[in-house]
This record gives structure tokens, sequence and C-alpha cells, in this order.
């Protein structure tokens, strides 16, 4: 979505459930005797979480995906993934306060995508109920970041002092957008009480590249959270 939006061009390799479980990148990530069982695969999102038990292979940097390659520098970590993009494109604030809530922004999205993966991978009738209760207090942060910014029509995070167009979108933009995007699949109307928030998926998606992205067969085919639903 990030680099979609910044047109910047990649090569994504999709690994899928089966080679990690039966290639030879599971031996290559995962040491022979390493417990696996109740190993997740987001397929569509080339991400892999194996068990803390799990050895990494030496080449493999903590023993999952994904991994990202930009020239000879590889990544591992979702987030770090984030931030050094962020950093390359300019997407991370215009001075050391706004990178600072940026992080903030990003690490209460984690928290949250966190809860959400936990729930859909275990399955518990009671649990998802709780969590569909729960939900709008997970949200209301978010909102209430952006009324603060603009009256809620920029980004999460900016100078309020300048007006929405020369405001500059954040990494932490994407991920909120990607979290909400899926969570209106999820949880159909969850937005419903955040006026703000609402407007803000419709907004960001309205961006030319970040529109055809969301359009795209790899974007529609794309599995949320292994394609499990609540």
């Amino acid at each position: 979505m990030l680099l979609a939006d910044q047109d910047q061009s990649w090569k994504e390799e999709v690994v899928t459930k089966e080679s990690w479980l039966q290639g030879p990148l599971k031996a290559s990530c995962v040491s022979d005797g390493a417990q696996t069982g109740g190993a997740t695969l987001e397929e569509g999102a080339a991400e892999l979480s194996v068990p803390h038990q799990a050895v990494p292979h030496p080449s493999q940097l903590y023993g999952q995906l994904p991994k990202f390659q930009d020239g000879d520098l590889t990544l591992y970590q979702s987030n770090a993934i984030l931030r050094h993009l962020g950093r390359s494109f300019g997407l991370y604030g215009t001075d050391e306060r706004e990178a600072a809530l940026v992080d903030m922004v990003n690490d209460g999205l984690e928290d949250l995508r966190r809860r959400c993966g936990h729930l859909i991978h275990h399955k518990r009738e009671e649990d998802k109920a709780q969590y569909v209760r729960e939900l709008p207090a997970h949200l209301k942060p978010f909102e209430t970041l952006l009324s603060q910014n603009q009256g809620g029509q920029a980004f999460i995070v900016g100078d309020q002092a300048l007006p929405p167009p020369a405001l500059q979108i954040s990494f932490a933009d994407y991920n909120l957008l990607d979290l909400l995007l899926n969570h209106q699949v999820l949880v159909p109307g969850c937005l419903d009480p955040f006026p703000l928030l609402s407007a803000y998926v419709a907004r960001l998606s309205a961006r030319p590249k970040l529109k055809a992205f969301l359009a795209s067969p790899e974007h529609v085919n794309r599995p949320i959270f292994g394609s499990r639903k609540i």
C-alpha cells in the first residue's frame, strides 16, 4: 500500500502455507529439532509466524517472514520495514516530535492488530463477542488523534499550523488505513460511530494511486489474517 501510493515498483514473492510446511524454506528458517506445531501463515501478505521454540537459521533472522530486500539491505520484522520505508520516503513526520507521535500511533495500531490476530486464530466464540463489544474503545483513540489534527481533515499526525495540502502522510497512516479496511470486512459497521475515521478511510482510499492498488487483483485477492474472519 505504501509503495503503491509512493509510486514505487517492487517484486513480491508470496510464500504459501504448503511451500512453508513442505518445502526447503522451512528447513532454512527453522532447525530440524524445533517445535513447529501451530505455525500460522498469512499467505497473501507473505507473512509467517512460528512458535517461540523455533530456532532461526543464521541466514534467516528470527526464523520468520516477511523479508524485505532494498539493494544490499535485508530487513525482517514488519515494523522495522515500515520505519525504514518511512525514513526513505519522508513519511516519518517533519521533526523529532512528529516522529515520536508517528511511532506512538504505529505502536498503538500493532497492539490492536495483535489482539485481532490472536482472536481470529483461536476462534473462541465468547472471545469474538467480547472483542466486538470492546472494539469501539480500541478505535476511539485514533478518532481522538484525528480530531486533534486539522479537525480530522488531515492525516493522523502533522503540523497543525499548516493547511491540509501541505501536510505529509506518514507510514502510520498506511498502517491505520490497512487495519481499518480489514476491520470493515471483519466487523461490518464498526466505523459507524466514528465519523472522522470513516471519512479518513474514504479520503485516503480515494488517493489515485492507492485507489488503483486497492482495486487491483493483488489486493482484492489478499486474505485478511489468513482468510479467517470474526
